[in-house]
């Protein structure tokens, strides 16, 4: 199962990249995230700690990073694996982000639809507020 929400942000993509870098600072502009940690660099297999505003802790893993361009992070729990893609697409002077997010595993079945509803429901408020964030920043 796949969710996938898109947006235009008038920024380079090098900006809104380096606030994906700030870790720490994810609840910053994704409700849906309670706090956030990488136990090293932005890159790939560094290993953190995610807490949603709504769940438990899961660690996570960066199991792609292309500077200024996507990363992605994965989190397993016993038989349900997420995977949190970010795209950045230059598009003349704005900048094309997109975030997915891929479940699987036995649990998926059972977990991916309830997943699915609050993703859909979330993922536009998380990109409208990185899109601010991003204007905001670059402006200054």
């Amino acid at each position: 199962m796949q969710i996938e929400h898109r947006i235009s942000v008038s920024a380079p993509p090098e900006r809104i990249f380096s606030i994906y870098e700030d870790v720490q600072n994810w609840h910053a502009w994704d409700p849906d995230t309670k706090s956030a940690s990488l136990d090293g660099p932005f890159r790939v297999g560094s290993r953190g700690k995610l807490t949603p505003s709504k769940g438990n802790t899961v660690t996570m893993i960066l199991t792609a990073v292309v500077p200024n361009r996507s990363f992605t992070v994965e989190s397993k729990v016993p038989f349900f694996r997420m995977v949190f893609e970010h795209e950045l697409l230059p598009i003349g002077s704005n900048t094309k982000v997109v975030h997915r997010v891929t479940f699987s595993g036995l649990l998926s079945v059972f977990l991916g639809p309830l997943l699915a509803k609050q993703l859909n429901a979330g993922l536009p408020r998380t990109l409208n507020n990185l899109k601010q964030l991003a204007e905001t920043a670059s402006a200054v």
